[in-house]
């Protein structure tokens, strides 16, 4: 449907199986996914966590730095893949203190470096599951309990275009304000779900909110950014 549209896909290491990934492979989707540390990928680091390891030892604060390995498993990959590596060390008196991670990824090293993919790219996808849990929980994604696959159906898709208009109302109308990095239940609770007036005439339906309410300012506010976008 959109064949210029490039997918990246980025999850945590329960999804790092050689099926997924080849299929990812076979169909030009690209993708960074953690990989689960073992004896054979530390040891390739060796080095790296040796070096911060003594920095960490000198600053008293978190040392890291991120290499770029080829990896493949002893025999559940078909193939080698490219495997970028942080080697951190954060204070304190043991070898306990070592931070090693792994991601596996299609994207080349000339494309992005390690660390950028690692802290930016991939590390991202801690907050985009902050943003699905604010739909599940404070949009209703989570009310499935309907007697038919259409109607929950028809449920996720109110819940999905409520949570597209709050993105947008964030985005939008609350730049600068208090309530710019609110979650969705703050903004409902705060700016939407408020008292009002509604009469109805044969032209018109007039909508009267109170004068007394805390948030008229903000309200006001809002309103403003929004005509001006």
């Amino acid at each position: 449907m959109w064949p210029d549209v490039r997918i990246i896909l980025r999850a945590d290491s329960g999804f790092c199986r050689d099926a997924l990934l080849t299929w990812c492979e076979t169909h030009a989707v690209d993708y960074v996914i953690g990989l689960a540390k073992n004896a054979r990928l530390t040891a390739l680091i060796t080095d790296e966590l040796t070096r911060v390891a003594t920095e960490c030892a000198d600053t008293h604060t978190a040392a890291r730095t991120f290499v770029d390995l080829t990896y493949q498993t002893l025999d559940s990959w078909t193939t080698a893949r490219s495997v970028v590596a942080k080697a951190e060390h954060r204070p304190g008196i043991d070898a306990s203190k070592a931070n090693p991670r792994f991601v596996v990824t299609s994207l080349a090293a000339d494309v992005l470096d390690a660390q950028p993919l690692y802290e930016i790219l991939y590390c991202a996808r801690g907050d985009m599951e902050n943003r699905i849990k604010e739909q599940q929980l404070m949009l209703f994604a989570d009310r499935t309990s309907a007697a038919t696959l259409r109607a929950i159906q028809l449920r996720l898709a109110f819940s999905s275009v409520a949570y597209v208009l709050l993105a947008a109302l964030r985005r939008l109308g609350l730049a600068g304000t208090p309530l710019a990095t609110a979650q969705c239940q703050t903004i409902r609770l705060t700016l939407l779900k408020i008292g009002a007036r509604i009469r109805v005439t044969v032209r018109k339906v007039w909508l009267a909110l109170a004068t007394g309410s805390p948030h008229a300012a903000l309200f006001a506010r809002v309103h403003a950014n929004l005509l001006r976008c």
